[in-house]
């Protein structure tokens, strides 16, 4: 099911929401109001499941451009009262984005606008970062002040200066006014550099926290002891990367006994590391652990079986492909990355039944996208075709282009014109590299994203390999 945040694939903000193509198209189309209204709420309220996989901000500057936005919405949003009370960057993160590239695109207000966060606003790290690729030094120069006033000049401020300085994600506002002429400046941050290095120092030095006694036994109970801590520490991962350095042939029996029945934390810990090490028991082990009511077994079973790389594993995957629960998409999932011809069958079957029984947002679809394209399966380009269209992840869609690159031989005159305007990167150069010219508004695309300064390289070289190819046919 989608998002209630989400509104339908169908209309002017379901589909800027999602970051399609199409979204851009049919904004320019639309009355500029209606366009101006769907795009500043896509901007204020971030639509994207996972900010760190989904792009949306150079998709939303370039419509503010086209579309001549003003940004005064989002500067109420930027300076409103719950900004200095409640920072919260998912919140703002995406409006400061695209400031940023408004600002790259030579908007002397949305350059403004970040100066004048930077100095007050409550999420002042990442508007700094925004201009420092961006603005000019005499510019980031004056912001230190105001920047080092939110520091008081005691200990732990100081602290808390250097941990900015540590975490900042761009360095050059911060080396400015390391040599700033003024001493209260640059003294001050020079200080908080020496710390900050001190620091890192420290933590290379000391422990990261408890470790195991080194035996199989000591491995496993530390694994345990992490459920009872506060709040609980899931160790059954980290615990079989220590049994991978204590364990011997003396202790399998040992470990079997645990992957079979000991505790959940302990049972979880020994069966990863026997699927590591390709036991014979393993698959096993696997299949009656996917039966735990034990949440941590149950993951462990999933994860340990989806990472193993051997045909008995890949031959297993076959039969649990047919399951209905989590081992059973785990084993589509294997065949989908895997799999051979002989198994396009039931990697189509998997993934019409998820999207049949959860949506096209349900987790693990990307998956079986994938491999619906890598197998080439032809009829399944329907409900490929519907992913696309449906969900809300741009990144599952971007998936699911490639797959219909390789399974619809109408990609190149249909979807692939729209994919010129989506949001994600990886999706535009596919369009780039395989779209028709037949449609007129393609060489037009192709020529404005071959001069935006701001486009990735990736999709400017295949704009600029595509127009100086000379095929205006394909």
């Amino acid at each position: 099911m989608f998002d209630p945040d989400i509104a339908p694939s169908g209309t002017l903000l379901g589909l800027l929401q999602r970051g399609r193509g199409d979204g851009t198209l049919h904004a320019l189309a639309a009355q500029r109001a209606d366009a101006l209204a769907a795009l500043e709420q896509c901007v204020l309220r971030d639509p994207r499941h996972d900010w760190r996989v989904e792009s949306r901000s150079l998709y939303y500057a370039r419509l503010y451009s086209e579309l001549e936005g003003p940004l005064d919405g989002i500067e109420q949003h930027l300076f409103h009262p719950d900004d200095i009370i409640r920072p919260d960057e998912h919140r703002c993160g995406l409006a400061l984005s695209v400031l940023g590239h408004l600002a790259g695109y030579g908007r002397r207000d949305a350059v403004l606008l970040l100066r004048r966060y930077a100095a007050t606003g409550g999420n002042w790290e990442w508007a700094l970062d925004e201009l420092a690729v961006r603005d000019e030094d005499d510019a980031l120069r004056a912001l230190g002040p105001a920047v080092l006033a939110r520091f008081p000049a005691t200990t732990e401020g100081d602290a808390q200066l250097a941990a900015a300085l540590r975490e900042a994600y761009e360095p050059r506002p911060w080396r400015l006014w390391a040599e700033d002429p003024d001493p209260a400046v640059s003294e001050r941050v020079r200080k908080a550099s020496e710390q900050t290095a001190f620091d890192r120092w420290q933590r290379q030095m000391r422990p990261a926290g408890p470790t195991p006694g080194w035996s199989v036994g000591a491995v496993l109970e530390w694994a345990q002891e992490g459920l009872a801590a506060h709040p609980p520490q899931h160790r059954d991962a980290p615990a079989a990367r220590c049994l991978a350095a204590v364990a011997g042939p003396e202790d399998r029996e040992e470990l079997v006994r645990s992957a079979r029945g000991g505790p959940e934390a302990a049972r979880a810990a020994a069966l990863r590391h026997l699927c590591d090490r390709q036991d014979r028991e393993a698959l096993d082990l696997i299949e009656a652990a996917a039966l735990s009511t034990s949440e941590v077994v149950v993951r462990a079973a999933v994860e340990s079986f989806e990472r193993m790389r051997s045909v008995a594993a890949l031959t297993r995957a076959r039969v649990w492909s047919r399951r209905e629960d989590v081992l059973g998409a785990a084993a589509a999932r294997m065949l989908a990355c895997r799999g051979g011809e002989q198994d396009a069958d039931r990697v189509l079957g998997a993934l019409r039944r998820l999207v049949q029984r959860e949506g096209a947002d349900a987790e693990g679809l990307a998956v079986l996208v994938e491999g619906a394209g890598r197998l080439a399966i032809e009829c399944a380009a329907p409900v490929l075709r519907h992913v696309y269209r449906e969900t809300s992840s741009s990144q599952v869609r971007g998936v699911a282009a490639h797959a219909l690159g390789r399974t619809d031989p109408s990609f190149g005159a249909g979807l692939a014109v729209e994919c010129l305007w989506d949001c994600e990167e990886t999706t535009r150069e596919l369009a780039a590299r395989t779209a028709t010219t037949a449609d007129v508004r393609v060489l037009a695309r192709l020529r404005s994203l071959a001069a935006d300064p701001a486009e990735e390289a990736e999709v400017q070289t295949a704009v600029r390999g595509r127009l100086s190819s000379g095929d205006p046919a394909r």
